[in-house]
């Protein structure tokens, strides 16, 4: 493509891509995969372990192509499903599949080099990344680590806050203040800052580290003035708790680690900005590192470029992932204050101690870098609210069903949440046979689409989860 073609790619906010001439077609795709999609799934069924899902456990569906917003799948009965991809595969793919300004950026880098280890050496993608990354992040944020994924940012974040406070004397400091409902990755620190109950705590039994824990903040909803609003005295008493456990703790707390406004994969859960205002001030108080997870939040998907921004602070350190290459490869990154920077560079260590074989993988650079300048060029403030208001109108059905609890949103965010856990094999087969790809769990069947989803997207994304509730739960 020429560059002219390359920085009008970007489509407005609920228009379709326009896929390179040449390009192969989904349907193409389909066709010439389609025959082998049982025999993949044969293949797959009981060598592969999948997330969270046992050897032995329902099969998967095989993708045979991707393009756009659609998806198209064969089960192992052999029947076929194009569906709007209402995941984002896992909210990372913003820009849908295939956008023509992302494969672009791979090509080229891939022209170039593919990867090289950062250890003693730099490149242009790398820094041309970071260097975005501390123009868009808020103030005092300017130094940056670049991560394999985001548990990996998260674990990173954590030894960080724990080097720091060593560096400025206080060696004691190595527990962390997190929030139930909280999530923040895999991996054996990341877990331990997970909710306690909900989380892998059990399955780990003297392994994961012990921290302390607040109650979730009061749940906060979209009120008309685009708002997010909250019970004012449960505000005041979950503030007042803060204060207590925070002073009760503080000679051992090396920071407090939470993902800002929006709490994903512990139950799409919007709670109160002023929580977060608190937070900073209590953090300033004891000299707490204040480390947001914007790992799912980041690059739009509340409405906000970064969940912080609902409350107007900023943390002392910041994890940002999935949405960051707009899901084309693996990446993460940290970002930290110049003082947590400096103190850390004038310790013992002088080194952020940590370092992966992949670490700033240029083609991962590469297309991150893309995908920043795509949002920016692709108006994305105007793509999330069109999503706002398409999830908002759709998924409003639901909220008359016998089973469902509550249906909710915020920004690119939709959630129906039943008063019993889903069926999942049940609604995933449901969904999909009107049109839909969605993951749900425990009681949520929830949608974090594409960013250039279209009216129609969206539409078919309510109709389709609204169906398959009625079919399944009733």
């Amino acid at each position: 493509m020429s560059e002219t073609a390359l920085a009008t790619a970007a489509a407005a906010p609920g228009s379709p891509v326009e896929f390179p001439a040449g390009a192969p077609s989904a349907a193409r795709t389909l066709d010439k995969s389609a025959a082998a999609a049982p025999s993949l799934i044969a293949r797959d069924r009981g060598l592969l372990w999948h997330p969270y899902a046992p050897l032995d456990g329902p099969d998967p569906y095989a993708v045979t192509g991707a393009s756009g917003t659609r998806l198209q799948l064969q089960a192992s009965d052999g029947e076929r499903f194009e569906a709007v991809d209402a995941m984002s595969s896992w909210w990372s793919a913003i820009h849908g599949y295939r956008h023509p300004v992302l494969d672009e950026a791979v090509r080229r880098q891939t022209e170039q080099f593919s990867h090289v280890m950062f250890g003693g050496l730099t490149h242009e993608p790398a820094v041309r990344l970071a260097e975005q990354l501390v123009e868009l992040a808020p103030d005092p944020l300017e130094h940056v680590f670049l991560a394999d994924s985001g548990s990996v940012s998260v674990e990173v974040a954590l030894k960080l806050a724990v080097q720091y406070q060593a560096a400025v004397g206080r060696p004691g400091r190595q527990r962390f203040l997190a929030l139930r409902g909280g999530y923040h990755g895999d991996t054996f620190a990341a877990m331990s800052v997970c909710d306690p109950v909900d989380g892998m705590h059990a399955a780990f039994p003297g392994l994961v580290a012990q921290q302390h824990f607040l109650p979730r903040p009061p749940a906060a909803r979209l009120n008309n003035d685009g708002e997010l609003v909250a019970d004012a005295s449960e505000v005041t008493g979950w503030i007042a708790e803060l204060e207590e456990t925070a002073a009760r703790h503080a000679r051992e707390l090396a920071g407090i680690i939470v993902e800002p406004v929006l709490q994903g994969a512990g139950g799409m859960y919007s709670y109160a900005p002023e929580c977060l205002q608190a937070l900073r001030r209590v953090a300033d108080e004891h000299g707490l590192l204040l480390i947001f997870d914007e790992i799912a939040t980041g690059f739009g998907r509340t409405g906000r470029l970064f969940a912080s921004e609902w409350a107007g602070v900023a943390p002392d350190v910041m994890c940002v992932g999935k949405a960051l290459t707009g899901g084309y490869l693996t990446l993460a990154a940290l970002l930290c204050s110049g003082e947590v920077a400096a103190a850390i560079t004038a310790s013992e260590f002088r080194a952020l101690l940590h370092g992966p074989t992949f670490m700033a993988n240029p083609l991962a650079c590469a297309v991150a870098t893309a995908s920043l300048e795509l949002l920016d060029s692709a108006d994305w403030r105007k793509q999330v609210q069109h999503v706002q208001q398409g999830l908002s109108a759709a998924l409003a059905p639901a909220a008359d069903m016998d089973s469902v609890r509550d249906v909710r949103g915020l920004g690119a965010v939709g959630v129906v949440q039943l008063d019993r856990p889903v069926d999942i094999p049940a609604i995933t087969r449901a969904a999909l046979e009107h049109g839909v790809w969605v993951r749900p769990f425990r009681d949520l069947i929830y949608t974090m689409p594409p960013y250039v989803s279209s009216a129609e997207d969206l539409a078919a994304i309510g109709a389709g989860i609204t169906a398959a509730v009625a079919r399944v739960h009733g």
